[in-house]
């Protein structure tokens, strides 16, 4: 059976239907089956997550080349996603957020711009926009959305992203990501 490559974009559309799922669950008529499925997804969750945490816990004993192994567990698309909702990454969100910058900086520069990162708090994210080609405004938006590509790519978990050096009107439309939650685990 040959392996496929999965994206962080097939996890997106996984959690997407599953949401959608979990809300026609949530609006059910019959409340004790609406009870029983919606206790049989957590039940579920929480028994995947303690054998996530225990698959990491396993590796990690392991030594320095398991260690490795989970850092680079947590740069694959697909398993960074999953360790994300069950709070198990390796790397926490102002680690991840502080390499997405670096990843569309050569392209802000080729373009007047840059970016500072101010903070990372509560899962908000403030950063100031540099540059943007003399404060042209769509130069402005145009690299606000690469740079909240960048974040969310890495840190899909960031509640919001607030830019200064955006116009009024922009940063009103910029986009809140819904941070991802976990069912809480009983350890």
């Amino acid at each position: 059976m040959p392996l496929t490559r999965h994206t962080s974009n097939d996890f997106q559309q996984r959690m997407q239907r599953i949401e959608g799922l979990i809300h026609r669950l949530e609006a059910a008529a019959d409340s004790e089956t609406r009870n029983c499925a919606l206790e049989l997804m957590q039940s579920l969750m929480e028994l995947h997550g303690a054998g996530l945490d225990r698959l990491l816990e396993i590796i990690a004993e392991s030594g320095e080349t398991g260690l490795a192994l989970i850092d680079e567990l947590g740069r694959d698309e697909l398993v960074s996603g999953l360790l994300l909702l069950y709070g198990l990454h390796p790397a926490d969100i102002e680690t991840r957020v502080l390499k997405a910058p670096d990843q569309v900086r050569p392209y802000l520069q080729s373009h007047g711009g840059n970016v500072e990162l101010l903070a990372v708090t509560e899962g908000i994210v403030r950063l100031r926009l540099r540059g943007t080609c003399n404060g042209c405004a769509s130069s402005a938006e145009t690299l606000r959305q690469l740079i909240e590509e960048a974040i969310f790519e890495t840190a899909p978990d960031v509640a919001a992203i607030e830019v200064e050096g955006v116009t009024a009107k922009a940063q009103a439309a910029m986009i809140s990501y819904v941070q991802l939650e976990c069912v809480p685990r009983g350890n």
